[in-house]
């Protein structure tokens, strides 16, 4: 079994803080707003710090060595982003292209697990418009008070936003966002801010919003579940046609066996030991890692929560899908 550790690339945003200090990153800033923390996309790539393959971006592994994902076509991009976001201010209200919409070789569906929020926070996610018209009225109209829906949010929560969906992290809220590998973002509005370096409003994309955006909203049903093994709480949060995810909540010593090519790792909190056959690698707060091969075992010990998520196979009934997405 192989195991590749990642060193995240770190990006200031306008909405940014420094809140993703906890995960043990040296911010450059007072306002980063996103830590890719597995990413081999054009526009941020996560770095290897272990093993044979130090020193490579993950890009370049993935290229250059197929045979380590179970095989790829030559074209392919690595399939998923993972993401830990701090939005000290509101993001922009945005929305993303399905596959077939966007001009990259991924739409942009996602999910965020909300690692912390202050008592006030919320999300902006779906709209009130019944129909295109209406959607299209309120929005040349600007009456967001009116078309925005939002939603109260607390450590813990977990939200899927399939492309096409409305949606925005608000204020004092920090989550862990696992995501088709896209950064194609379509913005409505931008609460008139301006940038601190350009002094300039950020640009707005409405009419190619307004031309991915699923009218009316439909929250996606989610058929989360629960099962122990070892000392470990396995919930399966989703299962959706580009990506599934569980949380491993580790209370002691459990052993398990990889079913895919390829999982992807993210320490949300606590510290614990990986074992392999080969190594031990002591993992805390804010680590990521993927785990290569087939059917390899491996075991967790300690205390403390990791995310794990991976391709969702092509084997999977349209019954286990969360969302069909268009």
């Amino acid at each position: 079994m192989t195991v590749l550790v990642l060193q995240p690339e770190l990006h200031d945003k306008i909405w940014g803080g420094t809140r993703l200090s906890q995960f043990n990153y040296d911010l450059t800033s007072d306002h980063v707003g996103e830590a890719w923390v597995v990413a081999a996309h054009k526009n941020g790539v996560s770095t290897i710090t272990n093993g044979q393959y130090q020193g490579q971006t993950l890009t370049q592994l993935w290229h250059d060595h197929p045979e380590l994902f179970g095989g790829h076509d030559e074209e392919q991009s690595f399939p998923l982003l993972v993401k830990i976001l701090d939005a000290h201010e509101n993001l922009s209200i945005q929305v993303h292209p399905n596959d077939k919409q966007s001009s990259e070789n991924f739409g942009k569906t996602e999910s965020w697990y909300i690692l912390e929020a202050t008592p006030d926070a919320k999300l902006y996610y779906g709209h009130h418009a019944q129909t295109k018209a209406e959607l299209v009225n309120q929005v040349e109209k600007k009456a967001w008070d009116d078309l925005l829906r939002t939603i109260p949010v607390k450590k813990g929560d977990f939200f899927y936003v399939p492309a096409g969906t409305f949606h925005a992290l608000g204020a004092g809220v920090l989550a862990l966002e696992i995501q088709q590998s896209s950064d194609t973002t379509y913005r409505f509005y931008d609460f008139d801010r301006r940038d601190a370096k350009t002094h300039k409003k950020r640009p707005l994309q409405i009419d190619e919003a307004l031309s991915v955006t699923k009218v009316p909203h439909v929250d996606p049903i989610l058929n989360q579940r629960t099962r122990i093994q070892g000392s470990t709480i396995i919930t399966r949060l989703l299962t959706s046609p580009k990506f599934t995810i569980d949380k491993l909540s580790v209370r002691g010593e459990s052993r398990f066996n990889q079913h895919h090519p390829y999982e992807l790792f993210n320490v949300i909190s606590g510290n614990m030991t990986l074992t392999d056959d080969m190594s031990v690698y002591s993992l805390k707060k804010g680590d990521s890692l993927i785990m290569l091969k087939d059917e390899g075992n491996y075991t967790l010990k300690g205390q403390g929560e990791v995310m794990v998520s991976f391709v969702t196979p092509a084997s999977y009934s349209h019954q286990e899908l969360a969302y069909l997405d268009n």
